[in-house]
């Protein structure tokens, strides 16, 4: 195969990636429009994250799973990752309740099995189509102890919230002990050093207690509603 551009030449690994990448944009379309299409219905709902390597026996999976189910049972629905771990623990809250379980699974090099606690279930091969997701359909956060997955989608909608590409919605940290370390290097590092303003840090809020959170996420909504108002609509469509 030979390019326009220098004739003779035989297209090269880069020639071959362009046009992969460029073929790959319908790929990605498909990805948010069955995303937009399957999660658009699905509201209220809380995303929550937290570890996939959390064991069915240790006490942050019981939590995400009283959590989950106090949600659901109140109307919530609550999306996940899909996989194991504090994902699973999520799903399988939810279902326990009368609100839908959504899980959106992410193809991994060491694949991700889907947990079996799922109502509604998306395929994602890419992380920014997968996080608009998280994001848009959205009326909180639920932050569980988790590794750099967890801590990357906490700076994400942090970030977002932060900068007005998102409405405010409540950011829940649960658990006290896993998280103080993480706060106090926030106030002590970044809002002393001015990076951020500590008015920043009024965006988290900071529960051990599966009541407390669904309790917070009431409260955050006292005096306005939980569905997003036409100008917060507007807000999302540039996420």
């Amino acid at each position: 195969m030979s390019t326009d551009k220098f004739p003779g030449r035989r297209a090269g690994p880069a020639d071959l990636a362009q046009g992969g990448d460029s073929w790959r944009i319908f790929q990605i379309m498909a990805e948010f429009v069955e995303g937009f299409e399957k999660l658009e219905q699905i509201h209220p709902a809380v995303s929550i994250f937290g570890s996939s390597r959390t064991g069915e026996d240790h006490p942050w999976y019981e939590t995400t799973v009283e959590i989950a189910r106090l949600l659901s049972q109140c109307g919530i629905a609550v999306i996940s990752g899909g996989g194991p771990g504090v994902m699973e623990a999520a799903n399988r809250g939810a279902q326990q309740g009368k609100s839908p379980s959504v899980g959106l699974n992410i193809q991994l090099p060491h694949e991700q099995v889907p947990n079996q606690y799922q109502d509604i279930s998306l395929n994602f091969r890419h992380f920014f189509a997968r996080k608009v997701m998280f994001v848009k359909y959205a009326a909180a956060y639920v932050v569980m102890p988790g590794g750099f997955g967890t801590l990357d989608e906490l700076a994400e909608i942090l970030t977002l919230v932060q900068t007005g590409k998102s409405r405010r919605i409540p950011i829940i940290l649960v658990g006290s002990a896993f998280w103080k370390g993480l706060l106090d290097w926030l106030q002590q590092t970044l809002v002393d050093t001015g990076t951020i303003s500590q008015q920043d840090l009024d965006l988290v809020y900071l529960c051990d207690e599966p009541q407390m959170v669904v309790e917070q996420i009431w409260e955050s909504y006292a005096g306005r509603s939980i569905e997003p108002s036409t100008e917060e609509q507007m807000i999302q469509l540039e996420l």
